[in-house]
């Protein structure tokens, strides 16, 4: 059994009849043919009623509906084994949340790149529901951020939280102050993240259980809003993993759900990741594990 054998039973159900697939693979029939009856020969089943339409059997409908796996499962041993190369290359194309881009990520790059000098990453930043679509368009192999709103197609694994914060210079009333409230926020424009963004749509929902709504500047840029923050008398809300200028500080807010979950979000139908792929996430995780020790 090998790959081109799978590939023409795969295409013969697509097209219908013998011929059709034989042309559609610019072959021979005759070389449909004997792919068929080798495998038909090596699994011990017959696969195709001999007629005009390439009518299945009963044992060769079980088999097809294994028949994509094993299409891709050979794919993947083909990468793996690629992988092995001393000198491999290829693009990896990673999703990823702003905030990461100055905390984790130079550090993980840093690491995959001793391992994997010959292999490109190319990284797109946006919010999650953006980086969902990406994917969901196969421009991405996979992504790093929050987990979106619609995720049917979608599969996440969680790898740590974000906690959203509030900043506001070392000048402002509030930065002497042990804790503020919610409530007490209202009495200061807010500077946010866009609406699609997790964080602002958690917000959203924790302001809804006070009365009235506090004034909101939208900033598309998170890493932006320290400087609205630093000459307008405001305060911000950020993550927590996002550097700050020596003027910005922290205000200890009592909210009732700060944590914003990240993890690996990547196709659902995606039953294997590629061998720099898996190693890129390996790497992250390392650098996971250093920074929570930190």
């Amino acid at each position: 059994m090998d790959l081109k054998e799978l590939t023409t039973f795969r295409t013969i159900i697509q097209e219908g009849t013998f011929s059709k697939a034989a042309a559609r693979l610019n072959y021979a029939q005759s070389t449909v043919t004997n792919q068929i009856q080798r495998l038909e020969k090596e699994l011990g089943i017959k696969l195709f009623k001999r007629g005009w339409d390439a009518e299945l059997t009963p044992s060769g409908k079980v088999y097809a509906e294994e028949v994509d796996k094993l299409i891709q499962h050979w794919n993947y041993v083909l990468d793996q084994a690629k992988s092995l190369q001393k000198e491999e290359k290829g693009t990896l194309h990673i999703g990823v949340s702003e905030t990461m881009t100055a905390s984790l990520l130079p550090a993980v790059l840093h690491r995959f790149r001793a391992l994997k000098p010959q292999i490109e990453c190319h990284f797109t930043v946006g919010n999650a529901d953006m980086l969902a679509q990406s994917l969901l368009q196969n421009t991405l192999d996979f992504a790093i951020t929050g987990e979106p709103h619609d995720i049917s197609a979608l599969r996440f694994e969680h790898l740590y939280d974000e906690k959203i914060s509030f900043i506001v210079s070392k000048n402002h009333p509030y930065a002497d102050a042990p804790t503020v409230s919610m409530k007490a926020l209202y009495d200061y424009p807010l500077f946010v993240g866009g609406k699609t963004c997790l964080y602002h749509m958690r917000l959203v929902k924790e302001f809804a259980g006070y009365s009235g709504t506090p004034f909101l500047y939208t900033v598309s840029q998170i890493s932006a809003i320290p400087s609205f923050v630093q000459q307008i008398p405001s305060v911000g809300a950020v993550l927590s993993s996002l550097q700050l200028p020596p003027d910005i500080v922290h205000l200890e807010v009592n909210m009732k759900e700060p944590l914003i979950p990240i993890g690996i979000l990547q196709l659902s139908k995606l039953q294997y990741r590629s061998s720099a792929s898996t190693l890129f996430l390996q790497c992250l995780k390392k650098e996971l594990e250093l920074w929570r020790r930190t």
